[in-house]
């Protein structure tokens, strides 16, 4: 399909979708929003899709809300932000952590805002070595939403997290990447080879395993060590009757690359 924001392929396995709004920093509006919820919502029953690489257009990854997209003037009507958040940013990143699928992103060039929060909601974040996250909000009288809140201490630590949504300053990528905040910081050429290739890696496994772990994993900050226990034996006992499982087994035995088709 073609679409105005956004662009959607697929390859080896892979919904490659790229924010395509690089006039605007990617920003998001009505319109981008409604887009991503369609391929994400697609890509989720897919059989052809078995990795999702997310990533943006141009010099930046995703500057946040494009603020142009709403009358947010001084002496305007007043904007109901929490709407705002409702209908779109909540269940963007409620699609992202709960997708059933690995989720990468490659983050190549500024993420501000929402698009920091939009990155750091996804399973494994590569970064270009110049790229930077920015918790913006605090510049413009805001609270970091888009599940900033949530996942800011839970990567950074309190501390950090408050300094970061605080001050507003700059986190470049490699910093990042130190403090633990993302899977890896590359050179700014070999992003986009690295991430579809840590994409494809992903969609070639056995993705009904990758699911549960990513599941398990997000589910612990809820859970006493006994519950997760307990969630590890419903998954442990659900997975061994999996196709993907035997197969598995079985290259290991034989010593050959196993041949995954999620089941």
């Amino acid at each position: 399909m073609a679409y105005e924001t956004i662009t959607f392929e697929v390859a080896d396995g892979v919904g490659c979708l790229t924010l395509n709004r690089p006039d605007r920093l990617n920003s998001f509006n009505v319109l981008m929003h409604r887009e991503v919820a369609e391929v994400l919502a697609g890509a989720a029953t897919d059989d052809g899709v078995r990795a999702i690489l997310l990533t943006g257009a141009g010099r930046g990854f995703c500057a946040g809300q494009d603020l142009s997209d709403r009358a947010v003037a001084p002496g305007g009507a007043p904007v109901d932000l929490g709407e705002s958040v409702e209908a779109f940013y909540a269940p963007l990143v409620e699609r992202l952590t709960g997708m059933a699928k690995p989720v990468v992103c490659a983050v190549n060039g500024v993420a501000a805002g929402a698009g920091a929060n939009i990155a750091f909601a996804c399973d494994i974040v590569i970064a270009a070595r110049s790229a930077k996250f920015i918790q913006s909000f605090a510049n413009i009288g805001l609270i970091p939403d888009t599940g900033g809140t949530w996942i800011l201490p839970r990567l950074a630590g309190q501390a950090r997290a408050l300094g970061l949504a605080l001050t507003g300053e700059p986190l470049p990528a490699e910093k990042a990447e130190a403090w633990g905040m993302i899977w890896k910081c590359v050179d700014d050429e070999h992003l986009a080879d690295e991430g579809f290739a840590l994409a494809k890696r992903l969609a070639a496994g056995p993705t009904r395993g990758l699911a549960a772990t990513k599941r398990a994993l997000r589910a612990s900050f809820e859970r006493t060590l006994t519950e997760s226990l307990t969630l590890e034996r419903d998954l442990m006992r659900v997975l061994g009757f999996s196709a993907d499982y035997r197969e598995g087994v079985s290259a290991f035995m034989e010593k050959r690359a196993p041949r995954f088709i999620g089941r």
